[in-house]
Order: C-alpha cells, then sequence, then structure tokens
C-alpha cells in the first residue's frame, strides 16, 4: 500500500455506494483486508503508510486501533446494507501492513471476530496476517489459529545478515525456522516473502536465500524485485553514492534462479512473483485482487473495491479515528471506473496469471501482437493454440512491457 494516495471524486460522508456495484454482484467474491499502520522501525526500501511509535506522537495509540477498526467494520457492514449489496461471507480476509503482529493477538483476534459477526466466513475461508519473524511468539500464532487464522506470511526477505542490514530488518536469520515450526504446530499455512536486487547482494547471496527458505518446507513463496521508491532512505542512499544503483539484469538474472530452485522444490508459479506448493494453497485474496473481485480495506490508507468502484481512506490514524469517531466515512476520495477501463484492468492483471487470459478478452490490435509475442518467445504457444495467453519465463522477465502491447488502443 503506497504511502501516496491517488487524486479522485470527493468520497459522500455516508459511504453508500451507486447503483452500479449491484450489476453482477452474483459472480463477484467478497472479502476484507485489514491494513494495520505500525513498524518498530521503518525498513529504508519501505513506501507504504507505516508509522513508528516516534513518528506517530499523540493522538494516534496503537492500544485503541482495535476498537477503531472495529468502528469502520461497523461502519462498513452498514454502508453495504445501505447500498443494497446483498449479504455475502467473506472468502478471504487479509491482515496487512505496517506489521500486524506488533499489535496483540487479541486485539487481531477482536477485529476479525467483529467482521465475521457481520459477514461470517465461506467454508474453507482463507484468513491471513502478515508478521515479521521478531513479532510472533508461539503462543501468540496458537492463539491466532484459535481465533480462526488460517495462514501467516513471514516476511522474511534474505537468509543474508548483510542484505537484511542493508533493507534495514530488525531479525535474525536464525530466527525465522523457529516461527515457521511455532506457525506449523499451530496448524496456519506458512508463506515466505523474499525480495531480491538489495544493493550489495550477489547471486550467490540470493541462491543461499532461496535455498535457506526452500528447506523451511514453505507452503507458499512470494519473491518480489526491489523496487526503489522515491523518497524513501534507500533512494537517498543509492543517490549519495552509498550504496550501488538497481541493476535489471541482476534483477532479471536472479528471477531466473527463482523460477529454477523454487520450481525444483516442487512449488508452482502461479502469478509473476508468486508461487504455491499446490494450487489451493495459492493466496486466494491476491487472486481476488487480480480478478476483480469485491473487498473493503480497513485502515488508514487502505484501498477497497466494489463493482468497479473504487475508495482510498484518509493516510495518517488520528485523522482516520477522527473521521470514525464522527461517524463520517474515513474515505479520503474515490473513482468509479467505465467498463473500458475496468476491462483493460482486467487484461493488465489477468495476463500476470500463470492460468492466463482468455484469448477472446483481446481485441483485434492484442490479438495481432500475440502473434509477435509467441515468435519472441514472450507467449506460450501451446496455450494460446488453446485460446489462453500464457507468459512463459522470458515473458514474465518483460511482463510489463508484453501487457502493453495487448492492451487495447
Amino acid at each position: 500500500m503506497p504511502s501516496v494516495l491517488p487524486l479522485g471524486d470527493p468520497a459522500p460522508a455516508d459511504g453508500l455506494l451507486p447503483p452500479q456495484v449491484l450489476d453482477g454482484v452474483g459472480q463477484r467474491k467478497f472479502g476484507l483486508y485489514v491494513h494495520i499502520p505500525f513498524c518498530a522501525v521503518r525498513c529504508g526500501y519501505c513506501d507504504f503508510n507505516t508509522y513508528t511509535a516516534t513518528e506517530l506522537g499523540g493522538g494516534a495509540s496503537q492500544d485503541a486501533y482495535a476498537t477503531t477498526a472495529v468502528s469502520e467494520v461497523d461502519f462498513a457492514a452498514r454502508a453495504l446494507a445501505a447500498s443494497g449489496l446483498p449479504h455475502r461471507p467473506m472468502g478471504t480476509v487479509f491482515f496487512g501492513g505496517g506489521t500486524p503482529t506488533l499489535l496483540p493477538a487479541e486485539d487481531l483476534a477482536r477485529i476479525l471476530a467483529a467482521a465475521v459477526g457481520h459477514w461470517g466466513l465461506e467454508p474453507g475461508a482463507e484468513v491471513t496476517t502478515e508478521a515479521n519473524p521478531d513479532s510472533v511468539t508461539r503462543e501468540s500464532l496458537q492463539f491466532l489459529a484459535d481465533a480462526g487464522f488460517t495462514r501467516v506470511s513471514f516476511g522474511m526477505q534474505s537468509a543474508v545478515p548483510h542484505v537484511l542490514k542493508v533493507l534495514d530488518r530488525t531479525h535474525t536469520p536464525s530466527r525465522v525456522p523457529q516461527v515457521v515450526q511455532w506457525a506449523r504446530d499451530a496448524g496456519l499455512a506458512v508463506s515466505l516473502d523474499l525480495i531480491y536486487g538489495t544493493p550489495g547482494e550477489s547471486m550467490d547471496d540470493w541462491r543461499q536465500s532461496l535455498e535457506t527458505a526452500l528447506s523451511y518446507g514453505p507452503d507458499h513463496i512470494s519473491a518480489y524485485a526491489l523496487i526503489v521508491e522515491d523518497g524513501t532512505k534507500l533512494a537517498a542512499q543509492i543517490r549519495r553514492g552509498e550504496v550501488p544503483g538497481i541493476d535489471d539484469d541482476d534483477h532479471a538474472d536472479k528471477y531466473e534462479l527463482a523460477e529454477q530452485l523454487i520450481t525444483e522444490a516442487g512449488l508452482t508459479w502461479y502469478e509473476v512473483s508468486n508461487w504455491s506448493r499446490t494450487p489451493e494453497q495459492a493466496c486466494r485474496h491476491n487472486l481476488a485482487y487480480w480478478r476483480g473481485d469485491d473487498w473493503w480495506g480497513i485502515g488508514p490508507g487502505a484501498h477497497s473495491h466494489v463493482g468497479g468502484v473504487r475508495w482510498w481512506n484518509v493516510k495518517h490514524p488520528t485523522a482516520y479515528a477522527s473521521r470514525l469517531a464522527g461517524g463520517l466515512s474515513p474515505a479520503a476520495g474515490r473513482e468509479t471506473l467505465d467498463a473500458g477501463t475496468r476491462e483493460m484492468e482486467r487484461i493488465m492483471l489477468e495476463a500476470r496469471l500463470g492460468a492466463g487470459l482468455a484469448v477472446d478478452a483481446l481485441d483485434k490490435v492484442g490479438r495481432h501482437a500475440m502473434a509477435g509475442l509467441i515468435a519472441e518467445g514472450l507467449v506460450d504457444p501451446a496455450a494460446a493454440f488453446k485460446g489462453r495467453l500464457v507468459l512463459t519465463l522470458k515473458g514474465r522477465l518483460l511482463a510489463d512491457a508484453v501487457v502493453r502491447r495487448i492492451l487495447p488502443d
């Protein structure tokens, strides 16, 4: 969740949604995202809407945050019902951040219980929390599992101490296998997040991180190329020449190594940066984003989407809490997507998935471009013969450029 909010139209104070959101509602799943905006330390590469205790100052207490988040859950339930949307149980819930597990497990469970009280959960629903390896205990993970969480995503990032230091990560590598075992003992599925391309990270460093992560037997791995965002500490360090810059060729080589080692370990890619051991262990919450389902985002800066209407909350926790205390929507702005924009976004996102994009979704220009993409080895010809656009490994390396070529005029 980037810290800079987009521009948009004013959002109504009552949170009501326009009638268009009812179109096709029966074909869309519903989920909840809960943003916990607190971190013990701000990582040098991070551009998310997060705050340390010293940055927040007065008026935005971590202790009161669960109560504030529950008030938005209550607000969301009223607004959706008043907008005429039918009751739909949640298929997925995702607590992200920040570091959600900086809050007591009891607080996370209270927010989840409030949401379940309003909407319920589908049978077999996925309920995830992100966590730093140094922000959980055996007891807290067991408490979360008992409260209904099914999955934990640990921000491992690297197994190499000097790489973690550049990223300002606070955990030691030896902590990761311990928390993975605790999660397994609690019955939670485990995902590990890795970052490649950190300044000073060698290919051997990246291989060590991959092999170490895979040795823990995770159900899911995310591997993201480091992006240097303007305004971050890392961007300033690169600008001053204190650390080397980002090398696109290095990123490509490391992605290829990730694909090789992760696949050899028995996981399969299902989205450009994500692999799972089985199709059922793919992150269903993220798939809901990529497929254009409905979700309400709880928390400061959180984004929501229902039926082609997208909105985002005010950024600062103090302003967020103040809006809700006054009975007002915390939304800072919103946009209503027209049919053409929704279709373009669908193509952009589904083309990144392992399941691919139906060729029928492309216009004449896109289908013509596809022939060239096949010839260049960017699109799988066998899948294309079956009516699907599926990226090859080379295509995944150039995914953004591939997508631009197939978009409608």
